[in-house]
């Protein structure tokens, strides 16, 4: 049975800093650089602000 819970590899559009975060983020998620938000919770999947390079199993 495959899990939809993934790791995403993003990027923060202001400052660029790579960070990785859940993509079922249960809270509101920012950048551990400049506090843009990265991610919103949104009932299941997080609602993401920004782009995602790399999708992680």
């Amino acid at each position: 049975m495959e899990t939809k819970s993934k790791f995403l590899k993003v990027k923060c559009k202001k400052c660029k800093n790579e960070q990785i975060i859940f993509n079922k983020a249960a809270t509101v998620v920012k950048c551990l650089v400049c506090e843009t938000v990265l991610a919103e919770p949104k009932g299941g999947l997080a609602d993401i602000k920004t782009s995602v390079e790399e999708v992680m199993d």
